[in-house]
């Protein structure tokens, strides 16, 4: 048996405590944690809805102190899902308990936290202690059997990347009267930066993390830019357009937009010698011309082979897998690179400079009070970065 707290009961930590429990058997979700009531509440009523499992009375914890509580509650595990500013500080705690970690992206939203989160999984390495990223695609069967494809010279050397999300606004949601400000920021963290990182770190990390996979380095460069046309609260851009230049002079160009109303699209080219890839399981040739596509199978086909599960799930057996088995798992370095390489992009767009990934590594930068209390969040106001005034390095 194998008991999970969840830390961060929202709609994607709901959703994660789900996909734990779908992971195999003799799993449990035992401990929830949360700053807010109705959002503990509706959790674990949504648990009980779907998959009759009743958390005890004592093992729901609230305030900014509950990831302590949920770690100290006799779990093995814990489900780190609160907004991403957080993740550093509880990913800490959880690997000096001696926890088994799931943390979903992205791993921090600025470089001061992302390299806690990069010594936190060395001590975990260190001490057996396993450690799972919610960066889906890598445990995804149709992505990987492309990239192993393209990797084994399929279609060439790789010379270029081209990687695209655009979708509709995210949800929005409006200060209420009584509302403090720390409040109104929790409850709106998808449009805050110091919170989220900006959708280029919070959502667009899921295609850039494809991107420094298949390139398998670290761009030397980024040089961005942005802006915001349609978001009515937060201190966000609606869209982002970043060319990453690598060591040897190759170029990704990498663009997000959240705006309702658009035509949308979410997709990963990678350019080659001999062809290019569909991350998502096509090949092409030069021509552009399919030559090879994944053999996702029919409904019905009894045959299973190709049948891709679930990433959200397959998370979570890697994880449990890894636990039973004495094997560490850890991606936590890929996802701390694949969050930097967004924080980098989002800094070069803000500022309208060019951003290395030395300045990046050496930046100071944090995002966020340092203490946390319901009331006045100074220092941190309302306001959108201005291109070529934004200090931020």
């Amino acid at each position: 048996m194998l008991k999970a707290g969840l830390i961060g009961c929202g709609g994607r930590g709901t959703g994660a405590a789900i996909n734990f429990l779908d992971a195999g058997p003799n799993l449990q979700i035992v401990a929830l944690g949360d700053v807010f009531q109705d959002r503990l509440d509706k959790c674990r009523s949504e648990i009980k809805a779907q998959k009759n499992v009743e958390i005890a009375d004592e093992k729901c914890f609230l305030g900014f102190d509950s990831y302590e509580k949920v770690i100290d509650s006799g779990v093995d595990i814990v489900l780190l899902c609160t907004p991403p500013h957080f993740r550093p500080q509880h990913v800490e705690a959880a690997v000096k308990a001696g926890k088994h970690i799931f943390m979903e992206k992205p791993i921090a939203v600025d470089p001061v936290g992302a390299r806690s989160v990069m010594v936190s999984s060395e001590r975990a390495k260190q001490n057996g202690i396993c450690m799972v990223s919610g960066t889906i695609r890598r445990v995804q069967k149709d992505f990987m059997e492309t990239h192993r494809r393209v990797a084994s010279g399929e279609i060439g050397e790789i010379v270029s990347a081209h990687i695209i999300r655009n979708g509709g606004s995210l949800w929005v949601i409006n200060r209420q009267p009584g509302w403090s400000d720390m409040e109104y920021m929790l409850r709106n963290w998808a449009n805050f930066c110091w919170l989220s990182g900006d959708h280029i770190v919070e959502q667009f990390i899921h295609e850039i993390d494809v991107m420094n996979w298949y390139m398998g380095k670290i761009p030397v460069k980024a040089i961005g830019w942005g802006g915001r046309q349609r978001r009515v609260t937060g201190d966000q851009y609606d869209f982002f357009s970043i060319e990453y230049v690598y060591d040897n002079g190759m170029q990704a160009h990498c663009a997000a937009r959240q705006i309702t109303g658009c035509s949308n699209q979410t997709k990963q080219l990678i350019t080659c010698t001999e062809g290019f890839a569909d991350a998502r399981g096509t090949l092409y040739n030069l021509k552009g011309e399919e030559i090879w596509k994944y053999p996702t199978p029919e409904e019905g086909a009894t045959d299973l082979t190709w049948k891709v599960t679930d990433p959200y799930v397959q998370e979570h057996i890697n994880l449990v897998t890894g636990i039973r088995t004495g094997t560490v798992v850890n991606d936590a370095e890929a996802q701390v690179n694949s969050t930097m390489i967004t924080i980098m992009g989002r800094m070069s767009a803000y500022t309208g400079k060019d951003v290395t990934w030395e300045e990046v590594m050496n930046s100071d930068l944090y995002l966020g009070p340092k203490t946390y209390a319901f009331g006045p969040v100074p220092g941190i106001p309302e306001t959108i970065p201005i291109i070529g005034t934004a200090p931020e390095i």
